[in-house]
């Protein structure tokens, strides 16, 4: 007796038609007739009565059926117990820094044997891929709401100017937005990032200054080395400026109450990910 021969005895059972069975099974009529036929020589019963007009289920065949079943569900259960676990698509935000190196860990310490595939895409692509469960999770800072995903509060993310070393300020313990008139500001574009522009626009705004724009630059890395030249300024994340090595390029905070964006992570509204517990108690033991 087969496996196989008991899922085609199930789904006939099922669809009391060999046709429709076979089209469920996507394979072709005569190939379950066969294998149904040597289901019954092995164990000396019709299953089916077959007439001309309609399938029935013998006496035989009714018995059957609840065994069959419970047979298939142990098989699938003996399957998944030596599967290995799904992994946790989890997408991520620029400039998260030591922030993922630490939520990263303490996930693993929680769930050592599941996998992590980390995305990196645009937020407006990190949410859309949530809502569509291309995506478990997503790092996203400051977003508008999105049909289909909640955004679960993290923590709050400082923000630091980012001066050329050479630059007087950068000597600074930390600095008033005010101060930065006058240099032109290297950022990126809005449709990138909105949240981000407009709280340090809002600020040069309500510091009385218009800040000169600088160079847009195809990224970060390539925007500090411009600063490392020049004298420019732009921001960046506290928790990323920590691991960032460029010694032309000093970090210097803003003075309280300073700038800073929510960090939140996005999920399905629907269905919670996998691990998700596991998730946000790793984001829990991050902020300790």
């Amino acid at each position: 007796m087969e496996l196989r021969q008991l899922s085609y005895f199930v789904t006939v059972a099922e669809e009391l038609h060999f046709g429709r069975a076979a089209e469920r099974l996507h394979i072709v009529q005569s190939a379950v007739s066969q294998q149904i036929q040597r289901l019954e020589r092995e164990l000396g019963a019709e299953l089916f009565d077959r007439s001309p007009r309609r399938v029935r289920l013998t006496a035989a065949g009714e018995r059957l059926l609840p065994e069959a079943r419970a047979v298939l569900a142990a098989a699938e259960r003996a399957r998944a117990a030596v599967a290995p676990p799904p992994g946790l698509r989890l997408g991520t935000s620029t400039g998260l820094g030591e922030h993922l190196d630490r939520v990263l860990a303490a996930f693993t310490r929680r769930a050592p044997d599941v996998p992590v595939e980390l995305v990196s895409l645009p937020v407006a692509e990190r949410l859309a891929q949530v809502a569509g469960g291309q995506l478990d999770a997503a790092f996203v800072r400051a977003v508008e709401p999105v049909p289909g995903v909640r955004v679960l509060p993290l923590w709050s993310d400082p923000l630091v100017a980012a001066l050329p070393a050479a630059h007087p300020l950068a000597a600074r313990p930390e600095i008033g937005v005010e101060e930065l008139a006058g240099l032109p500001l290297a950022l990126t574009d809005r449709r990138t990032n909105p949240a981000l522009v407009d709280l340090v626009v809002g600020a040069c705004h309500e510091a009385g200054f218009e800040p000169p724009p600088g160079p847009v630059n195809g990224s970060l890395q390539d925007t500090l080395a411009t600063i490392g030249t020049r004298p420019l300024w732009t921001v960046v994340y506290a928790s990323h400026a920590r691991v960032l090595h460029t010694p032309r390029v000093a970090f210097v905070p803003f003075r309280a109450p300073g700038l800073a964006l929510s960090t939140g992570l996005a999920v399905r509204s629907s269905t919670p990910p996998p691990y998700l517990e596991e998730l946000l108690l790793a984001c829990g033991d991050h902020e300790n």
